[in-house]
């Protein structure tokens, strides 16, 4: 199951309030400005700055490759 569109409607970067890609088959929203990742467990997102996940230059650069072809764009503008 994915992240009902309402919640990720208005689902913001804890720390910049920035917007998010939504990863749903890896279950993680990703902030590519900051290069952090949070978790989405059971359909919940964990929002904390505390767990986000730091990642490295080039898992970035996969990552944002990865949301270019799959289409994965920005939750909001």
């Amino acid at each position: 199951m994915a992240l009902d569109p309402k919640l990720l409607d208005i689902l913001a970067c804890p720390e910049d309030k920035g917007a998010l890609l939504y990863f749903a088959r890896d279950g993680f929203l990703y902030n590519p400005r900051l290069k952090r990742k949070y978790r989405v467990e059971d359909d919940v997102p964990v929002m904390l700055i505390e767990e986000g996940a730091a990642v490295s230059e080039a898992d970035h650069d996969a990552l944002l490759a990865r949301a270019k072809a799959e289409g994965i764009a920005p939750n909001f503008s």
